[in-house]
């Protein structure tokens, strides 16, 4: 039959069908199919088709493919299964030629090259540490209100990491052999190799090169990597989330770490011959990261990879502090805003200086300076004073001062504002309705609640799921002991009865308990202070108390200002003194200070060094902006509003803005 038909279409009018070779005809313009002509193989000669005879309908060729869906995904483990499956039958069909040589019928597999060992590692390990970022990444947007932006921020980010690592490089594996071999200077004798190892590739000192291309790829890619790409992350996609954050909710066990490994062995399955090690062996951290180094180490990698870091969301944290420390965020955040924008400190900036003082710091740093000039904390005996009226209230009268409950209710009111505000800087700050006294006060009172515990230090139970989920993650016995099982099951339940049964601390408390022993007259008497508590007042223990406080973090206590001349923003200095340096400050400044400093887990020194630090910053920028000021030409006009010569003036009125 021809290659082709000079009909008519129906759908277009177009003349002219082509062979679709498949039985069809086709228009040569829309592609529409002849249903009633079809390819029946008979000579040209025997059926001569014309326009008067040929009947036919036409339908459109449906060249959609339907797409599969994404969720109907095969796991990795299965995956990498077809992949090497694909590999065998692509090694085993060869050439084409055939077989050169004889081959035993029902042969053994086939042994492992060379290439299939370090191949397999360096991919398990890769898709292990993929596996991990991608765990944290949902835990920190499911269970923690993270952005999902940073889902998609993840992903590059790991990958021109992966890319600047040279892991893939064709010559990686020698070079980690030979470096092994490198580092052994002079003459050795090889190490006997183990008769289960045989077939595993050695070098020349008799060393499992397994375990070389391991230590290799671990070194380039620690597993401690995963918690920086996490936070690096999060710090790009201007999310709230510090370094303490992410070794706090790692070592709880709700960022996936430690315990990583059991998902990672159920995704990429169980050790194989080219790659013998164990999940819990190539992904189980031993320690965590420090916090400190989690900052650092997130600037490097961003440095190394051509990232420009945006400062940190100092709005969002600087709030999240405030709540914490009970403090009015209306009223304090408004005037921290704007000397952050007046001064923006470099070192809101994640920097690769380990040493360096962190970012969190430097946010609290500028809330102390804000909370100084707006309550006018500069040593005036703020806090000595209220110890005077709560000496004075102790004879029956109330005074909402010491009550630190009543003031922590309106503070937590006013602080319950959205973080994501559409313009958080503009908003304009409130009166205070409270001052000095109450602030430090409710400070004083709500020290020792701003430590923060882990959630399972709270009981035993808590803490025995944590041992069972994290500490002992993947551990089972060696075998199956149902008896156990049993006993471990009965004195589980026993706890739990024993609980339940227990009695409150008001039975034992209530007078009119019927098991309470009676008490002896004589323990009925008071006690006798000794002379020195019963002539010392409640103020006197209260600034001993303080003292020996700051004398442990090496601070030496100054008493109130009385003869104040200028009511200016103090600055405090340290001094030199027997080998360390001793800084002086008076109490109204250290309560602020030792506040800040543990909600931020830093020491109280490292946060009165960051403190200093931003003074003399402000300073700077006062002197210096005073000189610019003086050094600026007057006698420049603008164009638009000053120049007499054009006779076009500009309004702004008629300006269409």
């Amino acid at each position: 039959m021809a290659n082709g038909l000079s009909l008519e279409c129906q759908i277009c009018g177009f003349v002219g069908f082509d062979d679709g070779f498949d039985g069809f005809f086709y228009c040569q313009r829309c592609g529409s199919q002849a249903d009633e002509i079809r390819d029946t193989a008979v000579d040209n000669d025997d059926m001569i088709l014309t326009k008067e005879n040929a009947g036919f309908t036409v339908q459109r060729r449906n060249l959609a493919v339907k797409p599969e869906p994404v969720s109907q995904s095969q796991p990795l483990s299965q995956f990498w299964e077809t992949l090497r499956n694909q590999a065998d039958d692509d090694a085993e069909a060869g050439d084409g030629v055939g077989p050169t040589e004889p081959a035993d019928f029902g042969s053994g597999p086939k042994p492992l090259r060379y290439e299939d060992y370090y191949s397999e590692i360096r991919m398990r390990y890769v898709m292990g540490i993929q596996i991990m970022i991608e765990l944290q990444i949902k835990a920190l947007v499911e269970q923690f209100n993270v952005c999902p932006i940073v889902v998609g921020m993840v992903e590059p980010i790991w990958l021109r990491f992966l890319a600047s690592t040279k892991l893939f490089s064709d010559d990686w594996a020698d070079e980690a052999i030979n470096e092994s071999e490198s580092q052994v200077q002079g003459v050795t004798e090889g190490v006997g190799v183990r008769s289960k190892h045989n077939s595993e590739p050695h070098n020349v000192l008799g060393k499992r090169c397994v375990m070389l291309w391991y230590q290799s790829v671990s070194k380039r890619i620690p597993v401690s990597y995963s918690l920086v790409i996490s936070f690096l992350a999060c710090h790009l996609a201007r999310e709230p989330i510090l370094s303490t954050d992410i070794i706090k909710w790692t070592l709880e066990g709700k960022l996936p770490y430690f315990a990583a490994f059991v998902e990672i062995d159920k995704q990429i399955g169980p050790p194989t011959n080219a790659c013998p090690l164990s999940s819990n062996r190539m992904f189980r951290p031993i320690e965590v990261i420090p916090v400190q180094k989690l900052e650092s180490l997130a600037a490097s990698l961003a440095q190394s990879l051509g990232l420009e870091l945006p400062p940190v969301n100092f709005y969002a944290i600087a709030s999240r502090y405030l709540k914490q420390l009970s403090l009015p965020v209306n009223i304090i955040l408004p005037h921290a805003c704007r000397i952050y924008e007046w001064s923006m400190p470099p070192e809101l900036w994640l920097s690769a200086n380990e040493f360096r003082l962190p970012t969190r710091a430097f946010i609290l740093s500028i809330l102390i300076v804000s909370i100084r000039i707006l309550y006018n904390i500069h040593g005036f005996g703020k806090w000595e004073m209220s110890l005077s009226h709560a000496a004075k209230r102790n004879d029956g009268k109330k005074s909402k001062v010491n009550n630190s409950d009543e003031l922590s209710e309106p503070c937590s009111s006013e602080s319950d504002v959205d973080d994501s505000a559409s313009e958080p800087y503009n908003k304009q700050p409130q009166q205070s309705n409270l001052d000095a006294t109450e602030i430090l006060v409710l400070l004083q009172s709500k020290y020792n609640e701003l430590h923060d515990t882990s959630d399972f230090g709270k009981d035993l139970e808590s803490y025995l799921e944590y041992c069972k989920d994290v500490v002992f993650a993947g551990v089972k016995l060696s075998l199956e002991d149902l008896e156990e099982d049993n006993i471990t099951e009965d004195l589980w339940r026993f706890y739990q009865r024993k609980e339940d049964h227990q009695p409150s601390a008001s039975c034992f408390l209530s007078p009119s308990s019927p098991h309470k022993r009676p008490r002896d007259h004589s323990q009925s008497k008071p006690t006798k202070k000794p002379k020195d508590d019963t002539k010392d007042s409640h103020k006197e223990r209260e600034i001993r108390r303080i003292k020996s406080d700051m004398e442990e973090n090496k601070f030496c206590y100054i008493p109130p200002r009385k003869r104040v001349k200028k009511h200016d923003y103090l600055h405090y200095t340290r001094r030199k003194g027997d080998g360390a340096y001793v800084y002086a400050a008076h109490a109204d400044y250290y309560i602020l200070l030792r506040s800040c400093a543990r909600v931020a887990h830093l020491d109280v020194r490292s946060m009165h060094v960051a403190v200093m630090c931003f003074e003399r910053r402000l300073d700077w920028l006062e002197k210096n902006i005073q000189h610019s000021v003086k050094q600026m030409p007057c006698n420049e006009d603008c164009q638009l509003c000053h120049d007499d010569n054009d006779g076009n003036s500009v309004e702004f009125s008629k300006l269409n803005l």
